[in-house]
């Protein structure tokens, strides 16, 4: 990450063009990251969902193509449902719901959640091969593949 300071720091300026997710800013109770490309979000390598018990997270694609997959809000994985975020587009992932994802790598994807997010309040569910199928038949379907 780069970040530097303008206008005698009054403006931080920050940038992210690696893989995977990474926090850019944690002010207060809220955080902003980006989440870009990375190989285990590729739907045949996915072995988990997890929900926030404790926020909401807002995905916005910035650009590119990116996959969010949702499965309920009960204890367990329920019925998996898949879409295809539109840039600029705000999607609020309500807290409790089961959910994962897959950003190509043509995408920069903004997540905005609160800032004390993590694996503690955050369980994650390994998913079983029919739900690993379930969702690679959905990204196949939505993306038109195959």
């Amino acid at each position: 990450m780069k970040k530097e300071s303008l206008f005698e720091n009054t403006l931080e300026v920050s940038a992210f063009h690696g893989e995977g997710y990474l926090p850019m800013i944690d002010f207060e109770s809220w955080r902003v990251a980006l989440l870009r490309y990375i190989d285990e979000l590729e739907p045949a390598q996915i072995d988990n969902m997890q929900k926030h018990n404790e926020t909401d997270e807002i995905f916005v694609v910035l650009e590119g193509d990116f996959t969010l997959f949702l499965g309920g809000n009960g204890e367990e994985i329920g019925e998996i449902n898949a879409v295809k975020l539109e840039p600029l587009k705000l999607y609020n992932v309500k807290k409790g719901t089961f959910h994962t994802h897959t950003p190509e790598k043509n995408c920069t994807c903004l997540i905005v959640e609160n800032k004390n997010t993590t694996d503690e309040n955050s369980p994650k569910i390994k998913i079983t091969d029919g739900q690993r199928k379930k969702i690679i038949e959905l990204y196949n379907k939505i993306n038109n593949k195959r």
